[in-house]
């Protein structure tokens, strides 16, 4: 497989745990902080789809970016959820996303790994996979 880019192209996603959050079985509430991240991170907001498992029971879902996506899972037993920010390009702040995020959700607690994506500024060539036998 071989893939062809007219220059580098990078990607970042950022996970995160935030933890002591309130609101997480909150349809409204969720929705609006997806928003507002993607807002925030300056991205273009394509659809929010969000699935609710009952009152007081979690949510899940995405919304989809024309520059990737924002994902959410949520265990409000636990003030607990799994946020997923991954945008491609470098003209986006997926940190900002995160910010209103952790904020709209009252995270006391925020644990992230920041993962580079794609292809790096100083390849001269995409990564190629081994060839397959």
């Amino acid at each position: 497989m071989t893939i062809a880019s007219a220059e580098p192209y990078q990607g970042r996603h950022l996970i995160a745990d935030l933890h002591g959050c309130s609101g997480l079985d909150d349809l409204a509430l969720v929705r609006a902080a997806l928003v507002g991240g993607a807002a925030a991170a300056g991205a273009h907001l394509i659809e929010v789809l969000l699935h609710s498992f009952g009152p007081g029971q979690g949510i899940t879902g995405v919304a989809l970016l024309a520059e990737s996506h924002i994902s959410i899972h949520s265990w409000p037993e636990h003030g607990y959820a799994a946020i997923d920010i991954f945008m491609c390009g470098r003209r986006n702040d997926p940190a900002a996303a995160l910010g209103v995020i952790a904020a709209a959700l009252g995270a006391a607690r925020v644990a992230t790994h920041d993962i580079e994506r794609g292809y790096c500024a100083d390849m001269a060539s995409p990564v190629q996979p081994p060839p397959i036998a």
